[in-house]
């Protein structure tokens, strides 16, 4: 019988950087009676340790939602070295998640709590013709943006604002839609646009609407003005378009006392 890892004796906490394709998946967190990547992890654990977890993540990414720097938290009385840990996860997990690192990690230590900042990326196709390699991890779109227009506009979301017209539905109606963008970049190679953007914390689909308004002002249907008017117009007015979730990648996590040893620095 598997045992609660918290009930039981002295436990280690594990955190793990792991990487997944997010197609399969109805979200990172567990939903009953859908496929989820929390319940793929914590079902390896199981069958490695012998023990029953509920893993802690940093962010809880959407359907379709790819992520190459998650990092995910659980608690173990087996004691096994990190390499272990790593390579028998691994080996029970989907082709389409995979642990990177495993650290020792304070019993302390809360991935989403301690989180100084999070990147994601999100990239979008502008090839002649959609490319079947890259359709599950960008937007395609198939037309040219004008990326300057765009850079001139990602400066409007550089500091603290009120994102609440960027934001999807909230768990709690009362809950902040304040949040801090602390670097947005965007480049362009021959077929692809990419949208990176650093912030303390996201609201649920902020970034896939941010990545819209940038969109829509590369294309001309919106200006910069018109951006600067979603953070100050109604909260009830319109809001952002979200694009959709296969071109969005959580990237990295960042922590102030772990990076300076450079643990859980993976991904930027």
């Amino acid at each position: 019988m598997a045992r609660l890892a918290w009930c039981v004796g002295s436990t280690l906490r594990y955190a793990l950087i792991v990487e997944y394709d997010g197609t399969r998946y109805s979200g990172f967190q567990y939903q009953k009676n859908a496929k989820t990547v929390q319940e793929e992890i914590e079902t390896a654990i199981a069958r490695f340790t012998g023990e029953t977890v509920r893993i802690k993540a940093a962010g809880r990414t959407d359907a379709g939602v790819h992520a190459t720097g998650q990092v995910v938290t659980f608690d173990s009385e087996a004691g096994h070295p990190t390499e272990v840990v790593v390579r028998a996860l691994n080996s029970h997990l989907p082709d389409d998640i995979a642990v990177k690192e495993a650290h020792r990690v304070a019993d302390t230590f809360d991935p989403r709590r301690c989180a100084t900042a999070r990147t994601y990326v999100y990239t979008i196709d502008c090839g002649d013709t959609r490319s079947p390699n890259r359709r599950r991890t960008t937007f395609y779109l198939g037309r040219t943006l004008d990326v300057g227009r765009m850079i001139a506009a990602a400066a409007e979301f550089k500091g603290v604002h009120d994102f609440a017209r960027f934001s999807g539905p909230l768990e709690r109606p009362d809950a902040s839609t304040i949040r801090e963008i602390l670097a947005i970049d965007i480049r362009q190679d021959a077929e692809t646009v990419r949208i990176e953007v650093t912030g303390n914390a996201f609201l649920p689909h902020q970034v896939r609407r941010m990545a819209g308004a940038l969109l829509d002002v590369g294309l001309g249907k919106l200006t910069i003005q018109d951006v600067q008017g979603l953070f100050t117009g109604p909260v009830a007015g319109v809001v952002a378009r979200a694009l959709p979730p296969q071109g969005l990648c959580l990237v990295s996590v960042q922590y102030e006392n772990l990076q300076k040893s450079g643990k859980l620095s993976e991904g930027k």
